[in-house]
């Protein structure tokens, strides 16, 4: 049988702000709507961020999430995965905040503070739509990403009972070590669901040595117990999926990560993305995971146990 890919489609994040992007989703409606588009083009896993609908900026609420979840799961089959990263501005008691209340079947999970730099995307713009996105933009060159192992450690044990199980995202080297830390004291257990993050300024760079890289050291760490997915931010996006999918991974697209399918070319949408990454995965003659296949090769509880 051809190996199965799992699509994780990323479809707003907290990264860029709308100004950037007339295609950015932003309100519940129109992160509803990039969610199912994203999932009927072959994503079997969309990744979830809220934003405040007049401002765009994260919203981490309860409420802010709630509008959409339900839209979503109603009209589509895909897996739904509630951030717990939310923004770098947020305390980490926000940040779980939706994903504890809504028992998702996935949600993810940072494994270490960094830098996280966003303020070099200033150079790009004279003017912004909000008041809040040069601050937010230039404050990154101060800011940490916070993600101590208390931190991470109160993410798992305020989700330990909801039978969620999490994107655990690596932005580096270190991060897979602090995994496999959580993992010998069994606080966390496998199957590990590890996205690598490729190109974030704070974390690894996008060369194929650093791909290859991470894929050897959680190799070493994880063996079998662990599925592998890549993201590449902004221009490193479909080549390092490329990367990921000839590797035997997974791969995430999405806004959040991205704004453009080529050369100064804003996406259209995420459905854009998931299209452009599908096409490259079964260009390797795979094939893409439907949700529940990604349900099955994740161990997730299944739609029916989440809280919305």
């Amino acid at each position: 049988m051809s190996r199965k890919v799992i699509i994780t489609c990323a479809v707003t994040g907290s990264i860029h702000t709308p100004t950037m992007s007339p295609h950015l989703p932003i309100t519940a409606q129109e992160i509803a709507d990039a969610a199912i588009g994203a999932a009927e083009a072959g994503a079997a896993i969309v990744h979830l961020h809220a934003r405040d609908p007049e401002s765009g900026l994260p919203d981490q609420s309860v409420e802010a999430f709630s509008p959409f979840l339900q839209v979503i799961k109603q009209r589509s089959n895909c897996v739904l995965n509630i951030t717990t990263g939310g923004a770098a501005t947020m305390t980490i008691e926000e940040r779980v905040r939706p994903a504890a209340t809504f028992r998702p079947e996935v949600a993810s999970l940072n494994m270490g503070s960094m830098n996280f730099g966003l303020y070099p995307m200033l150079a790009r713009y004279k003017e912004f739509k909000h008041d809040w996105e040069y601050d937010y933009l230039e404050g990154s060159r101060e800011r940490i990403f916070k993600n101590t192992f208390a931190d991470i450690e109160y993410i798992l044990s305020t989700c330990a009972e909801n039978g969620t199980r999490f994107e655990i995202e690596c932005y580096d080297i270190g991060h897979l070590y602090t995994l496999a830390h959580f993992a010998d004291r069994g606080v966390v257990k496998p199957p590990f669901f590890v996205q690598s993050v490729f190109g974030i300024l704070g974390g690894i760079g996008g060369h194929h040595e650093d791909v290859a890289h991470m894929k050897r050291t959680a190799d070493r760490l994880f063996g079998d117990d662990y599925q592998w997915s890549v993201l590449g931010a902004g221009r490193n996006q479909m080549t390092i999926a490329a990367m990921s999918a000839a590797m035997g991974g997974n791969v995430r697209v999405g806004l959040e990560d991205n704004l453009w399918i080529g050369p100064g070319q804003l996406a259209q949408s995420n459905a854009d993305q998931v299209a452009k990454a599908r096409s490259i995965i079964e260009g390797f003659g795979l094939e893409i995971a439907t949700p529940d296949e990604a349900r099955e090769m994740l161990q997730l509880k299944g739609g029916d146990q989440v809280a919305f």
